[in-house]
């Protein structure tokens, strides 16, 4: 994904507050991608025969079961590896076609250190227990969040791969003062 703008990839691990970023910076009129959402789309689409193939419990009726394969591939390493195997390509080549042609900044959340872009990082970060309050808040099992959190890079290993850091340890209205600041940063780099 090569392009002459500026392009951002928004990162943090599960409960980080990356998708409340995102929307923020889309109400600073910066477009924004969420690879999750792709990567839902590849799972109904170009992944499922490969994920059928290899998980076949999890498709029913045609329709891959997202709780029942996240339950299998956050409690085995070995398993999240295969289906990033198959779905990563898939979702960057749908991203690098959205973007294809777009003159502007845009941003791509994606909860992975590894997108595969020479793009620069920024990680959104909170310590762990905060993140995992915020994830049960959302209505998630606090042993799901933990395996969740488990199967990702640690704190550590998310602060390393960033080129800025994103601080949400406050509020929201804290939060919202800084993707202000971090907008008008952006914008003034284009």
């Amino acid at each position: 994904m090569t392009s002459q703008h500026p392009r951002w990839l928004l990162n943090g691990g599960i409960g980080s507050g990356k998708s409340e970023v995102r929307r923020l910076l889309e109400e600073h009129g910066i477009r924004t991608i969420d690879a999750d959402s792709v990567g839902h789309v590849v799972l109904e689409h170009e992944a499922l025969p490969a994920v059928a193939e290899r998980w076949p419990d999890v498709v029913v009726d045609g329709i891959v079961d997202r709780s029942r394969l996240a339950e299998i591939v956050f409690a085995q390493p070995a398993e999240l590896s295969q289906l990033e195997a198959i779905t990563h390509p898939l979702i960057f080549g749908r991203i690098e076609a959205e973007l294809e042609g777009f003159e502007g900044i845009a941003v791509v959340e994606a909860p992975v250190i590894d997108f595969g872009a020479n793009w620069t990082r920024m990680v959104v970060d909170a310590p762990d227990e905060i993140r995992l309050q915020r994830a049960v808040a959302r209505g998630m099992g606090r042993d799901d969040v933990q395996r969740r959190m488990d199967a990702q890079p640690g704190r550590g290993e998310w602060l390393a791969a960033a080129d800025i850091v994103v601080p949400n340890r406050g509020s929201l209205g804290d939060l919202g003062t800084t993707v202000a600041r971090l907008s008008s940063y952006m914008t003034s780099e284009e």
